[in-house]
């Protein structure tokens, strides 16, 4: 997981780092994380022409850093303090913006620069506010944005977030420890559980999906719990929905009055039909498990129906079904609108679209950006659902399961052919798994799930944090 900080959290952590560090020390490691990107999008430095627009803080800092390292590789180097900045810059290969970065709390006006230059900002771009990802002003619009320390919330969330471009990240160990995050692949490792005592009831999944109207949804949501290692999936329908599809056979077909006691999960919504409230309400009302609602369950009358108390459950709503939910709360910060609302329904939220955002009611939020335009697809979400379910079936917790669901499905979707159907997605979603499968050393150690051995981790791009100032340089998006 890339951490993700407030801008005062950020902070702190610098703070701590300089302590050990020393300033010097910690601008030089991030100038030089700056140089090596701006290296890269160059491609050569010699006879380049870069123009600096450097302020007056650590920001400004790690741009000097970058100009004398480009210098010294023969590129032609302009430093402009940002207090004498002109209008419109000179031609140049490549514009850095070090002039405020995470520092902006007033609007900033970027200057002007020809279509054919790039745009490389440090940490942030200019002119946005680092936690609300408001726009204060103009400013650049980055082909690239060079991530220092952590993620702030405007590389993800906000108008801001489009002005960043390219988001790589250099983490310069700075921040050890982070409650909030966005995950990585390197994060799925610990997704496939097993232990050798397993059994078809120990990871069994309850789904209540599918109407004569929509009996689809009820085999995508099984077939994404099965992908996902559900061990077996007792399915009750409205209305005997499941009828008219081809319900994978492991699938057995329940009784619609009640959860199957032996269930680790419940997967409920998809498909049953918009008045599914109430038909709900009597099958959830005294379930003690973790519940994933999607689709049609996601009623304001089914929440607040259902007494809060210590109930588990995971909303997985896209932004219409959240506005309705919410009555239209304000999306333009999209981070603190989930965990708000996290915060006051007691459950796991997680909030689809191209950049997915899971919140827990404690405030933790995860980020995940491995969506793709694959996925805008009917009964996609239904696979998705079926999926965190078998993910919490297997041991893991339901805001860890949320997050890390989503990832594999965003990467699932982004192996299939343009315009794939949802149907698909569950045979690449156990394609990765059986890799990482593959990549592993399984022992099973007789306790709750299993465990994965230790072993050499894969790597997830060239250099380490621990060999190189720009540690692996990798992109986010």
């Amino acid at each position: 997981m890339i951490p993700l900080l407030t801008a005062a959290a950020m902070r702190e952590a610098d703070s701590r780092a300089v302590e050990t560090r020393t300033s010097d020390g910690l601008v030089l490691a991030a100038g030089t994380a700056v140089a090596l990107e701006a290296q890269r999008m160059l491609g050569a430095c010699y006879g380049k022409r870069v123009t600096v627009i450097a302020g007056p803080g650590l920001n400004g800092a790690d741009g000097r850093v970058a100009a004398h390292w480009l210098t010294s590789r023969g590129a032609r180097v302009t430093v402009i303090e940002v207090a004498h900045q002109p209008d419109t810059l000179a031609p140049c290969d490549l514009y850095i913006d070090a002039a405020f970065g995470l520092g902006c709390t007033r609007p900033y006006r970027a200057p002007v620069v020809s279509s054919d230059t790039l745009v490389l900002a440090v940490d942030l771009p200019s002119g946005v506010d680092a936690d609300s990802g408001r726009v204060l002003g103009s400013p650049p619009r980055a082909n690239v944005t060079m991530a220092l320390g952590a993620l702030k919330y405007a590389h993800v969330t906000g108008a801001a977030a489009a002005l960043c471009g390219e988001l790589r990240f250099a983490g310069l160990g700075i921040v050890h420890d982070a409650e909030s995050g966005l995950v990585e692949d390197a994060d799925l490792d610990v997704l496939v559980v097993r232990q050798r005592d397993d059994h078809k009831w120990m990871h069994a999944v309850s789904v209540f999906a599918g109407s004569p109207p929509m009996p689809g949804a009820a085999e995508l949501v099984a077939r994404g719990a099965l992908a996902g290692g559900a061990s077996m999936i007792r399915l009750a329908t409205r209305g005997g929905g499941a009828e008219a599809t081809d319900l994978p056979p492991e699938v057995v077909r329940s009784p619609d009055k009640f959860v199957d006691p032996r269930s680790k999960v419940v997967v409920a919504g998809p498909g049953l039909g918009s008045d599914a409230a109430a038909w709900l309400a009597k099958r959830l009302v005294d379930v003690n498990v973790p519940v994933v609602l999607d689709a049609d369950g996601l009623e304001r009358n089914l929440l607040t129906s259902i007494s809060p108390g210590d109930r588990r459950w995971v909303l997985t709503p896209h932004d219409g079904e959240f506005a309705r939910l919410t009555n239209d709360a304000d999306l333009t910060d999209r981070v603190e609108a989930v965990r708000t609302f996290a915060r006051d329904t007691s459950c796991v939220v997680l909030l689809k679209g191209p950049t997915t955002i899971v919140a827990s009611p404690d405030g933790r939020v995860r980020i995940v950006t491995s969506g793709t335009p694959t996925l805008a697809t009917a009964g996609t979400g239904d696979v998705l659902a079926g999926l965190i379910g078998a993910t919490i079936a297997r041991g893991h917790d339901e805001f860890s399961a949320a997050a890390l669901a989503a990832h594999l499905h965003g990467r699932a979707g982004a192996r299939l052919p343009v315009y794939a159907t949802a149907s698909t997605l569950p045979g690449a979603i156990s394609d990765i798994l059986q890799e990482i499968t593959e990549h592993s050393n399984y022992v099973g150690d007789g306790g709750d799930h299993g465990r994965i051995a230790a072993r050499t981790r894969r790597p997830r791009g060239p250099g380490s944090r621990a060999a190189s100032p720009n540690d692996d340089g990798r992109s986010l998006r």
